[in-house]
């Protein structure tokens, strides 16, 4: 960053502050209706217009040429109605031919009414706005926008390039795209904020950088604004990081503010844990407990993250913390995302402290009846630890004296998932303690916005004796050489996993993919043991077959990705994993994590479907060249983004408005420096930030 600015005397440091918080009734000439409904949607106040900005921009600013379109450029262009006709090869569709002497182009449209489609007579003009791809016989646009023109109708072209913004439910584009002209408005000339004299001097005012976001001057405006170096985009960018990470350190303040039982054990169960195990703690365990006991030891709550790669033994970790809380007369929970991680645990605690005495109690969606309210019980009345899903966190779950909460894959819970937890073990005025854990690697740009509240704990060695897994890529046509592979491997004592994927989002349709595959590798080895897992088993069942795997029962265990985490089969030294290209990178290094658990030569095969698009050949080229979870998360961030690292992108949850943790990883350590200083003399500008760019998700620093 620059050198700061200096601070304006022309406009009122709050004036922006005052107008954003003015509620949408000064927008009258809106109509009630529309009012009504923008409210529904969320937006209660001019600054919620303000900052809901477009995801792209459409050039109407000129008509061009049908014979100067180019494939991949969207452009508005007329022309005349040469040919139309409704075809039914594969499926239904209205196809247009247009021409303006210069070229013919052809308007693909697979959901259209027959109305529209009896528009399309030949010599009829049309006004349309898309983007060409490369046709059969001639460049087409699918689904394009279009109005008719009349026959002598002038072509007026717009004098400003067209804003299309994010939806919002139950409101129309062109209603939205009102709204929002009608709030900008009301934006004041040269307002600025409480970062005025903190940032670079060639960046612009808070106003003139969100009027700029709206409304680019022209195409080359654009494509600076969206490839990052405009200094409007740069401002705001680095605000909204600023502000993610404010919030995350708001809700560490509160949560510190408050008390937690100190947790000092005498260490006599700990120690009979880690005489009874058949292996020694390593040095990187060994630092990482030493940091969570100095934490427990506070009457501060403990808010720490421990991340370790797939196999470093962070389980063990978090059992030795539990201890702690239960040698101190309080409670451990451990928390997890899926009910197989969750019975993963569950068989991890019960091995280990039920040689120590320690009865445990298991909760989740599928525990009903007398079986629940006895769970129910038995955590009232003190049970030492309890293990389950997001089950713990129901209304009629009430822990005695919860000390410790244990939440594990910590990406996969929300803010607001977590702190409920911690809410519901309260005891008096005092909270539990938390320790939530990761075996996916967090990229510190994330960490820095997303995970800002937590100490960070990191697991950096592998236990002695574990070999790096040998990853191949493999296309699909030799399936039959790696089912060889899976037979030699067998025979030598080994065992194997077949993972099957799928894009369909379906317990049902994967399962049946793999049945098919158990049925279809049966069939070719049929001299093995063949074990099939899926998300449509029965819980029971499914662990019946995971422990016959691991019993050695089991040659070859067919599975959908629900194995992404489970038991640790030493002998398992061979996986194959189908249709890689379909996963993102930290799933598939989570899944490779399933081989090697033991002394044995270790081996991935990823059997892809050519051809495979760039992203997909990039991805799988970094989990063949390494195996270090820190750098896949790193490349997994780069390649796919923080919505589907996050797995927020399918929920509709967008993480940023503004900010590319990718592109802005530079304004980071600025944002994270600015906010020590705000926090330590202006929380309320802290906090003003943070409503204006986090909004409801600010209720969490209240947490």
């Amino acid at each position: 960053m620059a050198a700061p600015a200096s601070a304006s005397p022309q406009v009122p440091e709050d004036a922006f502050a005052l107008r954003a918080a003015q509620p949408l009734s000064v927008l009258g000439s809106l109509g009630k209706s529309l009012i009504a409904d923008l409210q529904s949607a969320g937006f209660l106040t001019l600054g919620d217009l303000w900052f809901h900005f477009p995801l792209r921009f459409e050039d109407r600013t000129e008509v061009h040429a049908i014979g100067a379109l180019r494939p991949g450029l969207a452009a508005q262009f007329s022309g005349t109605v040469e040919h139309a006709e409704i075809s039914f090869r594969r499926r239904r569709m209205l196809l247009v031919a247009v021409a303006d002497g210069t070229g013919r182009i052809v308007l693909r449209f697979f959901h259209f009414k027959q109305a529209q489609a009896e528009q399309m007579k030949t010599g009829t003009r049309l006004l349309v706005y898309g983007e060409p791809r490369a046709g059969n016989y001639s460049l087409e646009v699918v689904h394009p926008k279009y109005r008719i023109l009349g026959a002598e109708e002038t072509i007026a072209v717009e004098g400003t390039m067209r804003p299309v913004y994010p939806k919002a439910e139950g409101i129309g584009h062109v209603r939205l795209q009102r709204a929002i002209e009608r709030a900008l408005e009301l934006l004041p000339e040269g307002a600025d904020g409480p970062l005025a004299t903190s940032l670079p001097s060639d960046w612009p005012r808070l106003s003139e950088a969100v009027r700029k976001l709206h409304k680019p001057r022209d195409r080359a405006e654009v494509e600076a604004i969206a490839s990052g170096p405009h200094p409007a985009r740069q401002r705001l960018a680095f605000e909204e990081l600023l502000a993610h990470h404010l919030s995350m350190r708001l809700v560490r303040a509160r949560v510190r503010s408050e008390r937690s039982p100190v947790l000092r054990s005498s260490g006599r169960l700990r120690q009979r844990l880690l005489a009874d195990l058949p292996f020694a703690l390593t040095a990187a365990q060994q630092r990482v407990l030493a940091e969570i006991d100095a934490d427990l030891a506070r009457s501060a709550p403990m808010l720490r993250l421990l991340q370790g790669d797939v196999g470093s033994g962070k389980t063990i970790v978090s059992a030795l913390a539990a201890l702690a809380a239960i040698e101190s007369g309080m409670q451990a929970a451990v928390m997890a995302p899926t009910e197989l991680l969750a019975e993963q645990h569950r068989r991890s605690f019960e091995r280990w402290f039920a040689p120590l005495g320690l009865s445990g109690v298991w909760l989740s969606s599928r525990v009903k009846g007398k079986a629940r309210e006895a769970a129910l019980t038995a955590i009232a009345e003190g049970a030492p630890w309890a293990v389950g899903t997001h089950a713990l966190m129901q209304d009629s779950v009430q822990f005695q004296a919860l000390g410790l909460a244990i939440i594990d894959e910590q990406h996969r819970f929300g803010v607001d998932q977590r702190l409920a937890l911690a809410q519901k073990g309260r005891v008096g005025e005092l909270r539990p303690h938390q320790l939530v854990m990761t075996a996916t690697p967090i990229p510190r740009t994330l960490a820095m916005t997303r995970f800002a509240d937590l100490d960070v704990s990191v697991i950096d060695q592998m236990p002695p004796g574990r070999k790096p897994i040998q990853t191949v890529a493999v296309n699909r046509l030799r399936r039959d050489e790696v089912t060889q592979r899976i037979a030699d491997a067998c025979a030598a004592g080994r065992q194997a996993y077949w993972v099957c994927t799928l894009i369909e989002e379906s317990d049902e349709v994967e399962a049946e993919a793999a049945e098919k595959t158990a049925a279809d590798l049966t069939a070719v080895l049929p001299h093995l043991r063949v074990g099939l897992v899926h998300g449509r088993l029965k819980a029971g069942d499914r662990a019946a077959v995971m422990q016959a795997f691991a019993a050695g029962d089991i040659d070859l265990l067919v599975a959908t990705t629900v194995i992404e985490v489970g038991v640790d089969v030493p002998k398992a030294s061979l996986m194959i994993i189908e249709n890689p290209e379909r996963l993102g990178l930290a799933q598939l290094h989570q899944l490779r994590g399933r081989v090697g658990r033991g002394s044995l030569e270790s081996s991935c095969v990823l059997l892809y479907q050519p051809p495979l698009s760039e992203t997909a050949r990039q991805r799988l080229a970094v989990l063949r060249d390494s195996t270090d979870g820190f750098v896949i998360a790193e490349r997994d961030l780069e390649l796919r983004g923080p919505g589907e690292v996050l797995g927020t992108r399918q929920t509709g949850e967008a993480l940023f408005k503004v900010a590319d943790l990718q592109r802005d990883a530079g304004l980071l350590d600025s944002a994270r420096q600015l906010a020590d200083t705000l926090l330590g003399r202006d929380v309320a500008a802290a906090e003003q930030l943070v409503r204006r760019w986090v909004g409801a998700a600010a209720r969490y620093a209240k947490a």
